[in-house]
C-alpha cells in the first residue's frame, strides 16, 4: 500500500521539489498551499491539493480533514515547510511584523501538527519532519524575526519529540543553509511592506550593502532543492530516522562552531558575516 504524506508549502520552490520527488518513489502526496490559484496550479500538474493558510485556523483544520480525505484516511506523514522570512534589524521590527512571521512559521505550523499528532496516534504511528534552518540553532545578523522563530520552533519541535517517545511517531529536523528557491523574494517583499529603512540607524547599510545582496546570484555555498529533498526522504523512510539532518557546508559548519566555541567567539565570526 502507498504511503501518503502532507506537504506544505507547495506553490514553488523545495515544497515543489518534495511534492515531485515523493511522487516519483511510490508515496500518495497532498500537497497544501495558501492561495486558491496555487492549489489550483497543483491540481492541474496532477497533484491532489487543498489550501491551508497558517493565519487561518479554520483553513488549518479543513485542509487537514481533506488531506485525510484525498489520502484514503490515512496520512502516513507530515512534512512542514511552509513558512516564510522578514528581514531586518531587530530593534526595526514592529510588533505586527514580528506576529506575523511567528503566526506562519510558528503557530500555523504548530495546530496543523496537532492535528497530525491526534491522527497519528489513533492510527499508531506516523513520521513529522519539520522545515528548519540553520538559523533554528545560531543566529544571523538582519534575520532577528526568522531566526527568532527557527529558535522557538526547535525547542517545540524538540520538547514534542521526547513526549512522543513509544507512540511510534517520530519527529525529525531539516536545519537546511542557502537553497536556491523564491524565499529571498518572498522575504524581500515583507522586508519592503513592514521596514521604515530610511528611518533606521542601519539606514546605510540597507540602503548599500543590503541592496546590493538583494541584487546579488547565487550564495557560493548555496544547493538546489533537490538536497533538501534527498535529506527528507532518509527521514521519511529510513528505518532508522535521524533527529536531525544538516543540508548544506553552512550547516555543518555551524553545528561544529556552536558547540566548540564560546558566545563570544559565535558573535565575533557573525559579525562578519
Amino acid at each position: 500500500m502507498a504511503r501518503s504524506i502532507l506537504v506544505t508549502g507547495c506553490s514553488s520552490g523545495i515544497g515543489r521539489a518534495a511534492c515531485e520527488g515523493l511522487r516519483a518513489r511510490g508515496w500518495t502526496v497532498i500537497a497544501s498551499a495558501r492561495r486558491a490559484e496555487d492549489v489550483a496550479a497543483l491540481q492541474a500538474q496532477g497533484f491532489a491539493a487543498v489550501r491551508i493558510d497558517h493565519h487561518d485556523s479554520a483553513s488549518i483544520a479543513a485542509g487537514f480533514g481533506e488531506a485525510v480525505a484525498l489520502a484514503g484516511g490515512r496520512i502516513d506523514a507530515i512534512f512542514n515547510n511552509a513558512g516564510h522570512g522578514m528581514p531586518g534589524a531587530a530593534e526595526d521590527l514592529p510588533r505586527g511584523a514580528l506576529e506575523e512571521v511567528f503566526s506562519s512559521n510558528l503557530f500555523g505550523l504548530h495546530e496543523l501538527t496537532t492535528h497530525a499528532i491526534r491522527h497519528m496516534r489513533a492510527q499508531g504511528g506516523g513520521r513529522i519532519v519539520q522545515h528548519s534552518s540553520v538559523v533554528g540553532f545560531t543566529a544571523l545578523r538582519w534575520r532577528a524575526a526568522y531566526v527568532a522563530s527557527k529558535h522557538a520552533l526547535e525547542g517545540l519541535t524538540n520538547t514534542m519529540r521526547i513526549e512522543l517517545r513509544g507512540t511510534g511517531i517520530h519527529v525529525a529536523i531539516l536545519n537546511t543553509g542557502p537553497v536556491t528557491s523564491g524565499f529571498r523574494d518572498r522575504s524581500m517583499a515583507q522586508f519592503d511592506r513592514w521596514i521604515d529603512a530610511e528611518a533606521s540607524p542601519h539606514a546605510d547599510f540597507y540602503r548599500v550593502k543590503w541592496t546590493a545582496r538583494r541584487e546579488a546570484g547565487r550564495d557560493a555555498f548555496e544547493l538546489g532543492p533537490e538536497a533538501v529533498v534527498a535529506k527528507l526522504i532518509h527521514a521519511l523512510e529510513s528505518p532508522r530516522p535521524r533527529r536531525r539532518y544538516y543540508i548544506t557546508t553552512p550547516a555543518y559548519v555551524a553545528a561544529v562552531l556552536t558547540r566548540i566555541l564560546p558566545d563570544a567567539a559565535q558573535d565575533w565570526i557573525i559579525a562578519r558575516l
